[in-house]
């Protein structure tokens, strides 16, 4: 099964942290938060303005972006826990 984002809507896997703290302390999964980090597995057409035009996304395909803790629809494909979310709630691009 495949998702496709409509316009300016994007597919977004997280990227999971360290399971160890740089101390050697293991931290179990009941005292994780969800990572704020994610790859862009898919991205929209692109927004719409009111006269039609579409404005591209400066988000592309294999980004890895950072996005707020509340940020986005959670969706579970083929096992996998996936974020849908608009390009407006990415805060940064990680270079």
């Amino acid at each position: 099964m495949s998702v496709t984002p409509l316009h300016d809507r994007i597919l977004v896997k997280r990227i999971s942290e360290e399971e160890k703290t740089k101390g050697g302390i293991i931290i179990p999964d009941t005292a994780k938060e969800k990572p704020a980090e994610g790859k862009v597995m898919a991205i929209g057409s692109g927004r719409r303005t009111d006269d039609g035009k579409i404005i591209a996304l400066e988000v592309k395909k294999g980004d890895r972006i950072l996005f707020g803790k509340y940020s986005g629809t959670e969706i579970k494909m083929d096992g996998d826990e996936l974020l849908i979310m608009r390009e407006d709630d990415v805060l940064g691009i990680i270079q």
